[in-house]
């Protein structure tokens, strides 16, 4: 038998999410990829680690066990790496962070620099919803996790990172300037929302029900890039974060349309367990965050001052 480190590390994410999809996301390969590795780690064992049920994966009793196995021994490989670094003088370790899908437009500007100054530190970033981000806390499988609305059933501390701001949008394919009257606009046109569990959908119904808006029609996608591009398309129009358009906007494919009550401004937080002792690696980046935040957000983040 010949496991390979990457089999094991292909499992323990599978593992993890119970999905091929989202272990495909988190580790940055294709279905297909992680399929095979997933086949070739389980030919050499005669004792099945996974099942589907409907269309359902879920791990075995025994796919468990060798889950446990897997992540002692790849920790015992990051011991290694790390106590390599850590005696040439290098601070080591690894950070794990949570991002809510909105939130890939703005933490990797925090973390580059950062990275950059201590490549010993290796980092694991999981991009999904803001539903899968608060479990993933939760059950302390981050050191940190960025949302823009703060879990109510946590004990956590804040760093508090910048603003994001929610506009109705629309495709230049549709001119609503001689329209004054939001509710025939937005009832006119289907509305594309998130998925459920989406904090973005989340603001867009909150502000929806609070205006009495009659929202006939809609449509469903489960990524901000996929609603984006959607509303390019002239498929609907939608409530959406102003960090994530911003190439649409200067290209002349979207425009935002005023409505009252709009922006809705929510702010990006870092956030993690108050009762989590913190490694190395993760007080370094708290530090950092203190230090460098405010500069990041000036070199990075000026162009949303002309919306």
């Amino acid at each position: 038998m010949y496991y390979t480190l990457h089999q094991l590390k292909v499992f323990l994410t599978i593992a993890q999410h119970q999905s091929i999809t989202r272990a495909a996301e988190a580790l940055h390969l294709t279905q297909p990829a992680v399929s095979i590795q997933l086949k070739n780690l389980q030919d050499q064992i005669a004792i099945p680690l996974t099942e589907v049920v409907g269309r359902q994966l879920y791990i075995t009793e025994f796919g468990r066990e060798i889950e446990l196995a897997a992540r002692k021994i790849l920790d015992e490989v990051n011991a290694i790496n790390h106590k390599s670094l850590s005696y040439r003088g290098l601070l080591s370790g690894k950070l794990n962070i949570s991002v809510v899908s909105t939130g890939k437009y703005v933490m990797p500007y925090f973390l580059s620099d950062f990275m950059r100054a201590h490549p010993g530190i290796e980092l694991a970033m999981d991009v999904t919803n803001k539903t899968y981000v608060v479990e993933n806390l939760g059950q302390n499988e981050v050191d940190f996790a960025m949302v823009s609305v703060l879990p109510k059933n946590l004990e956590i501390d804040t760093v508090p990172l910048m603003e994001n701001k929610l506009y109705f949008v629309a495709s230049s394919l549709f001119d609503f300037t001689a329209q004054k009257d939001e509710k025939k606009i937005i009832s006119k046109f289907p509305l594309i929302y998130r998925e459920n569990g989406s904090a973005t959908r989340n603001a867009m119904e909150t502000y929806i029900a609070a205006r009495k808006i009659p929202a006939q029609r809609k449509l469903e996608l489960t990524s901000n890039e996929a609603v984006k591009q959607a509303v390019v398309a002239g498929l609907g129009c939608s409530i959406m974060p102003l960090i994530g358009i911003k190439n649409e906007l200067r290209n002349k494919e979207l425009w935002i349309v005023p409505m009252k009550g709009l922006p809705i401004s929510t702010r990006w937080n870092l956030v993690w367990l108050k009762a989590k002792k913190q490694s190395p690696a993760a007080n370094a980046f708290l530090e950092f965050i203190a230090e460098k935040k405010e500069e990041i957000i000036r070199k990075n983040f000026d162009w949303i001052s002309d919306y």
